[in-house]
């Protein structure tokens, strides 16, 4: 771990403080995003590694780079707009959902003392904006006061993402004993869970529009590796909060479809992408977009719940 914390150091941060998104083997940047989810989840390494080697320092630079990456998610003009501000003001559930992930990261390696506030501001503002309960739905984007947008990407769901989320509301509400956090996270399981998986052939849908509509992105209907993980680790935590059996079933019905589809037998780790067969798309096994996060983090923190249930 240390020697990957060096090569960050040494190559990944550009001088203005931003990260690169993608360098060479040995270090020369390549590319830089409009996101700053580079930041977000090198303050988890930094966190982590602050908290195995006992070092101050980079507990210090975890904190650093998440107030970073709140600051850039939320002042206006810092990032580059994904669409054009005056035809089409839109915000999205993801900035959200990682600042909640991240303040719980920080609680527990570095002693953020302000995490409790800023998760359940980002709680807060998801509970009133994105919930549609009249409607069953998390939405993915919104317009800035919370109303939907009718258009393609105002009705664009993805299941797996709100899913994802509502298990870091259902932590929250583990850790601090919440009972409106729980409600929240089960409320987006089971209302996404309903929207999102394929009664066909099994598994999670990509995206699925609002209204049960037609959906832009042509790869909505494959089976991709991490909503299935944070499916897994959503419905065993909702069963160990609640005692539903609902959920267990839910957990082993996900579990078993990812566990028969996913798994490379001959080489080990999972495929990122099937289709909506559960058939191979692609033997990758890391690209730009999958690495060695999700699947590890399912397994790890199933473990560990199970372990001290």
């Amino acid at each position: 771990m240390e020697r990957c914390i060096d090569f960050l150091e040494k190559f990944c941060f550009d001088e203005d403080g931003r990260m690169f998104f993608i360098v060479t083997e040995d270090g020369r940047p390549l590319r830089k995003r409009r996101y700053a989810y580079s930041e977000a989840f090198a303050c988890i390494a930094y966190a982590a590694y602050g908290r195995s080697a006992n070092s101050d320092e980079h507990k210090r630079k975890a904190v650093d780079l998440f107030h970073q990456f709140r600051r850039l998610v939320t002042t206006e003009g810092l990032l580059p707009p994904k669409v054009i501000p005056e035809t089409r003001r839109m915000k999205g559930l993801g900035p959200l959902m990682i600042t909640i992930n991240l303040a719980q990261v920080l609680r527990t390696s570095c002693q953020f003392q302000d995490a409790d506030a800023i998760i359940d501001e980002c709680i807060a503002e998801i509970r009133r904006d994105f919930i549609k309960p009249e409607l069953r739905a998390v939405m993915e984007s919104v317009a800035p006061d919370g109303s939907i947008l009718d258009h393609f990407d105002g009705r664009t769901l993805n299941p797996g993402h709100a899913i994802e989320a509502a298990w870091f509301i259902l932590h929250e509400a583990m850790i601090r004993n919440g009972e409106q956090h729980l409600q929240t996270g089960l409320q987006m399981l089971d209302w996404m869970w309903e929207r999102g998986w394929d009664r066909e052939f099994g598994g999670l849908h990509y995206f699925v529009d609002l209204h049960g509509g037609e959906v832009q992105e042509y790869w909505h209907d494959m089976k991709f590796w991490w909503p299935h993980n944070e499916a897994i680790i959503a419905a065993l935590l909702a069963h160990r909060l609640t005692g539903d059996a609902r959920y267990e079933e839910m957990h082993s019905q996900v579990h078993d479809w990812a566990y028969a589809h996913f798994p490379d037998p001959e080489h080990g780790d999972w495929f990122g992408y099937l289709h909506r067969d559960g058939t191979v798309s692609s033997t990758l096994k890391g690209n730009m977009w999958k690495g060695a996060f999700h699947l590890g983090r399912m397994q790890l923190y199933c473990w560990k719940l199970l372990e001290a249930w």
